[in-house]
């Protein structure tokens, strides 16, 4: 079983990371369990989440206001990574971390030569070159992949201390830091070079940790290389962005 933690992105106890153990479940409640939110909306004991042999499953336990996932009122639901749990006024995300016995790196795949058409001349030279050599062409480009043409990318903090900001993508590789990069930001949690979003297309954007501290997730999974798609969710910290691409 994958580690997991909950994360408390609102409501009385926001920040807090709850620990998810397979050999126990964890209640949540007003006056009873491992999490005690002192809420009125939260009933004494009401909900609990449970690990089974594919994952988490929650359970409602009869509470007056109900249990939501992911917008939805449940009284049981199979619970993903990146899974949003509301309960009362508190909103919490699942996290999952990688496997240690499962190899901690996707394969990573070389862009179409019609998806890299607008790269520089020099550009093509290096990836040309590097793919010769078996690397893989974001570690490669390094410092200079240029925006697609026509292509418009933001990501926006829906949790964490910079909330509500929003940040443009005005080249192809965006690094995310500790107060560093095209997305710094103000969470301590975050390394100073914690990740980067690399951007070779529509359908060929790619998230990459850079060896952080505590980890890069994409839609609730611990990564170290993984592919993006529009409306996907990054963490990092205890922040969470969401990535927008349109033409």
């Amino acid at each position: 079983m994958d580690t997991a933690f909950l994360q408390i992105v609102s409501g009385i106890r926001r920040g807090l990371n709850v620990p998810l153990h397979s050999d126990k479940p964890l209640i949540v409640g007003r006056k009873k369990g491992d999490l005690i939110l002192d809420d009125p909306l939260v009933s004494g004991a009401h909900c609990r989440i449970l690990s089974k042999e594919d994952g988490f499953v929650l359970q409602d336990l009869g509470s007056t206001n109900g249990t939501m996932v992911d917008g939805r009122l449940v009284r049981e639901a199979v619970l993903k990574p990146g899974a949003e749990i509301t309960v009362g006024s508190s909103r919490m995300v699942l996290y999952v971390g990688e496997d240690p016995r499962e190899k901690s790196e996707s394969p990573r795949t070389s862009p179409s030569q019609l998806e890299i058409a607008w790269l520089l001349d020099e550009e093509l030279v290096e990836l040309r070159s590097g793919n010769e050599r078996g690397r893989a062409p974001a570690d490669v480009i390094g410092q200079d992949l240029r925006l697609p043409p026509g292509l418009n990318a933001v990501v926006e903090v829906i949790a964490g201390l910079d909330a509500g900001k929003v940040f443009r993508f005005t080249r192809g590789n965006v690094a995310v830091g500790r107060r560093q990069g095209e997305v710094p930001l103000s969470d301590v949690e975050v390394s100073r070079h914690h990740a980067v979003i690399e951007v070779f297309g529509r359908d060929m954007i790619f998230l990459r940790d850079l060896g952080s501290t505590n980890g890069t997730y994409h839609n609730g999974r611990r990564i170290n290389f993984s592919k993006l798609q529009s409306g996907d969710t990054v963490g990092v910290g205890k922040t969470i962005m969401r990535l927008q691409v349109s033409r």
